[in-house]
């Protein structure tokens, strides 16, 4: 029995995810389960790892006689007999407290079994996936593997190595259980905005004016401040720099100040400038991408390089689109050549984007093509390079009302840039839903419904870049 509950909980391998998140979430799925469904996103991605668990299933029917289980009863039955692949088996060890459903068991030529899971990547969510794995392997009680079957076809295999990690979990799944109250966490602005039970806990934080609410302090940073006497919001605001000791994640004057600085705007709404905004001279042109990472080889596919050119009007919205990663490469070349030609348009080119993620995809992109040398490539990440990264000025002379300085945190802020995307629901994740479903659409006019859509919230993007350098331009620099 768990303190305070009327029945004893299994730990299943699939809260291994949740745990690693945040504890507090790990409590209120068992207890407080959130009634509302998995967004379409994360819908995408399950349907995504089913398909990959289904690709998987139809591999090893062509290698060996497969049998489906039905039952932690029928599991063991197919184990006893000998079945060479149980798939979704169910196993239990009460006395462990523990349950685990792996896709598949697979018969070793010793006789014992090894679990396998298919995965798309093990990079995502690694140090849950071990554990899952980990238990599987506590469950059937041998030595063997485990396999993990990855979406770009190699196989992973996670031996004993795994073991801390699972005692860890385990233990600490076990102490969480027993709780009679959901235990006390420090706010992320990343991970609570997406969590399930945000409208539960950021209440709370809220109204203890919770430290960890600003952006910039770290969880541990807010509870070594705590441990000095300030504990809140307003707390921080009333202090200097000097009168904050050095805490973790939270040490030397200029870090101290900003954080003051950021406690005072969020209660007063106002803008605090530390530095002049250094805008580069040029003609600017705004660029921004959308890519899929739901690809076969899990190598990101850039279906939409997005530009604004001069005079900077809807009009002037120009693009490079494919429609799958079978055409990649030219999707590739096509933006190149974009490129080239704004170079011979513009000699005193800027290519203005929000947050490194346009050069790195752009380094990868000429690593995945052999294109290092390629002289629009060195041009672009060179020391003389025309890209420029919008996020850097606002980082470093500006502290906003705002939990989180994404491009849409600061531009939709009515007392900021204040522009609206035409679409409230758009988003990068909603870009890929809609690109996912444009692929497997067989209706032409459905399809270029889809595909408008999406070129509009690219055209948005841009454009709301635009205004944010207009806005820094007219303000802080």
């Amino acid at each position: 029995m768990t303190a305070g509950h009327s029945a004893p909980i299994l730990i299943k391998p699939s809260d291994a995810g949740a745990w690693i998140t945040c504890i507090r979430r790990v409590w209120l799925d068992k207890y407080q389960p959130s009634t509302t469904g998995p967004d379409a996103f994360a819908r995408l991605l399950s349907d995504a790892g089913l398909e990959h668990e289904a690709a998987m299933l139809a591999r090893l029917e062509n290698q060996y006689p497969v049998s489906k289980a039905v039952s932690f009863e029928h599991t063991q039955d197919l184990m006893q007999e000998g079945a060479a692949v149980i798939y979704q088996g169910r196993l239990v060890d009460e006395q462990q407290g523990l349950v685990g459903f792996p896709d598949f068991l697979i018969r070793h030529e010793n006789g014992y079994y090894q679990p396998a899971d298919a995965k798309l990547s093990l990079s995502e969510n690694k140090k849950a996936i071990q554990i899952q794995l980990g238990i599987y392997r506590r469950l059937l009680k041998n030595d063997l593997p485990a396999l993990v079957f990855l979406g770009d076809g190699r196989i992973a295999q996670l031996g004993d190595e795994v073991e801390p990690l699972v005692d860890e979990f385990i233990t600490g799944m076990r102490a969480l259980l027993d709780l009679p109250q959901p235990p006390a966490v420090r706010y992320s602005h990343s991970k609570c905005r997406i969590c399930p039970h945000v409208a539960i806990c950021r209440p709370e934080f809220e109204v203890k004016e919770d430290i960890s609410l600003l952006y910039g302090v770290h969880g541990q940073a807010a509870d070594h401040l705590e441990e000095a006497g300030i504990s809140t919001i307003s707390q921080l605001a009333a202090q200097s720099a000097e009168s904050i000791p050095d805490v973790p994640h939270l040490k030397g004057h200029k870090r101290k100040h900003r954080a003051i600085l950021q406690a005072r705007s969020i209660l007063s709404g106002e803008v605090f400038q530390l530095n002049k905004a250094v805008l580069p001279h040029g003609t600017w042109v705004h660029f921004d991408i959308e890519d899929n990472p739901l690809t076969p080889d899990r190598e990101r596919h850039v279906y939409l390089w997005g530009f604004l050119a001069p005079l900077y009007g809807r009009e002037n919205f120009e693009y490079v689109w494919t429609d799958d990663e079978a055409s990649d490469y030219q999707g590739w070349l096509g933006f190149l050549q974009q490129v080239g030609r704004y170079r011979a348009q513009y000699p005193d080119l800027v290519l203005a984007h929000y947050s490194n993620h346009e050069r790195a995809t752009i380094g990868k992109y000429a690593e995945r093509y052999r294109m290092t040398s390629h002289a629009t490539v060195t041009w672009l990440l060179g020391d003389d390079s025309p890209l420029f990264d919008m996020q850097n000025p606002v980082l470093d002379c500006l502290v906003l009302p705002l939990q989180g300085y994404g491009l849409k945190d600061i531009c939709k802020h009515p007392g900021l840039v204040n522009f609206q995307w035409e679409n409230e629901e758009s988003g990068s994740q909603w870009s890929v839903v809609q690109f996912n479903r444009f692929r497997v659409e067989t209706n032409p006019t459905e399809k270029q419904k889809l595909k408008t859509a999406i070129l509009g919230y690219n055209r948005d993007d841009v454009i709301a870049t635009r205004k944010l350098e207009i806005w820094l331009r007219e303000r802080f620099s």
